[in-house]
Order: C-alpha cells, then sequence, then structure tokens
C-alpha cells in the first residue's frame, strides 16, 4: 500500500490516533502535515520521527474557520497540494442533557462538526452537506438522548465503563490507535479506489 508523493493533512495529530495515523502515512510513503492545538513538542516528535523534509508541524485552532483556513494556507506553502485530509480533532464529554452548558454544547461541535465542515467546503460541491450533517446529527443525538434520559439518577464509573465497552469486543479490549491508522492508510491509498460514501465501523466487531 503505497502514499508515495502524496500530502496527507490531519488535524489533531500529534497523539493518540492521529500520531499513530501521521507515522502510518508517512511509512507508506506520503508527506504530512501534523495539526495540534497546544504540544508543540509531541507535534515537533513527530516530525522528528518522521523527517523535517517530509513532514510538517502546524499549530491551529481546528475548531475555527481562520484556524482551519491556516493550515490548509500553510500545508499548501509548504507542499503545493493536499491530497488527503483526516479530520481527526476531537473531543467527547460525558454528560446528561441536563448538565450540558451551551459552552460546552458549542466547543464539541465546533470542533466534531464545524471544523471539518468548513476546512473540507473547498473540495466539496454545493450539494445537501450541511442540510444532510445537521439532520444526522440531529437523529443521532435523539437515540442517546433517550438512552441518557431513560438513565437519570444512575452514575457510570469510568473505569466499569471501560471493562464493559471492552466486554462488547470479541478480542476482549479496546482498540489501540494502530488499529485505526492502518484503517486510514487504507482508505488513504488507491487500494480504496471503489469504497466510497462509507461509514467504516473499526470497532473490533464490539457492534455487528
Amino acid at each position: 500500500m503505497s502514499l508515495e508523493g502524496k500530502v496527507v493533512l490531519i488535524t489533531g495529530g500529534s497523539k493518540g490516533i492521529g500520531r499513530a495515523i501521521a507515522l502510518r502515512a508517512a511509512q507508506s510513503g506520503a508527506s504530512v502535515v501534523v495539526n495540534y492545538s497546544s504540544d508543540t513538542g509531541a507535534a515537533n516528535e513527530v516530525v522528528a520521527q518522521i523527517g523535517s523534509d517530509r513532514a510538517l508541524a502546524v499549530r491551529a485552532d481546528a475548531s475555527s474557520v481562520a484556524g482551519v483556513e491556516e493550515l490548509v494556507r500553510e500545508t499548501v506553502g509548504r507542499f503545493s497540494k493536499v491530497d488527503v485530509a483526516i479530520p481527526n480533532a476531537g473531543m467527547m464529554t460525558m454528560q446528561d442533557l441536563e448538565h450540558t452548558s451551551e459552552a460546552g454544547f458549542d466547543s464539541m461541535y465546533n470542533l466534531n462538526v464545524k471544523g471539518p465542515s468548513f476546512w473540507l467546503r473547498s473540495a466539496v460541491p454545493p450539494s445537501y452537506l450541511l442540510y444532510a450533517s445537521a439532520k444526522g446529527a440531529v437523529e443521532q443525538m435523539t437515540r442517546v438522548m433517550a438512552k441518557d434520559l431513560a438513565r437519570k439518577g444512575i452514575t457510570g464509573k469510568p473505569d466499569a465503563m471501560v471493562k464493559a465497552i471492552a466486554a462488547q469486543s470479541p478480542f476482549n479490549r479496546l482498540g489501540d490507535p494502530a488499529d485505526i491508522a492502518d484503517v486510514a492508510a487504507f482508505l488513504a491509498g488507491p487500494e480504496s479506489r471503489w469504497v466510497s460514501g462509507q461509514v467504516i465501523a473499526a470497532n473490533g466487531a464490539a457492534f455487528v
């Protein structure tokens, strides 16, 4: 699987899954732009592992329009193009509806939805993208809200939650960043040419 000559841009690329994707893409021959929000040392470490001739660290706010536009400008300025865009940066807070603040809601949607939407808009022709994504978000929120309200008054313990999630997989473990990085590298490469418009459920058969 070769990404030779490709430029891969990854938000949240300095740690965790993003870091694993960056290293995997570089291993396949790609030049990589590692976006990060605060940890300059971690981002520079990824660049050092890949090599400064094929990697660039860019500090930018992936939740803001100005931030993602600056990220794209710096990428094109260095490598002249963007072949693969991976909006990896994201956040998840475990709160019920009652305790969710407007600021918390905005922060999560800005990073998980707004940022990627504006980041990719130059590559997407006019369509029903915003309507479809908004309706999809509401649909999923309704599902989660129903469960959330049904469990009102029950508090979960983080350790117990991790064990419960791991137990749902026949592998009896949580996924590693490398598990997702290999899938991302496949989707970025020519071998995935007939895969389009699909959601790849890389979840260790926890949900089938």
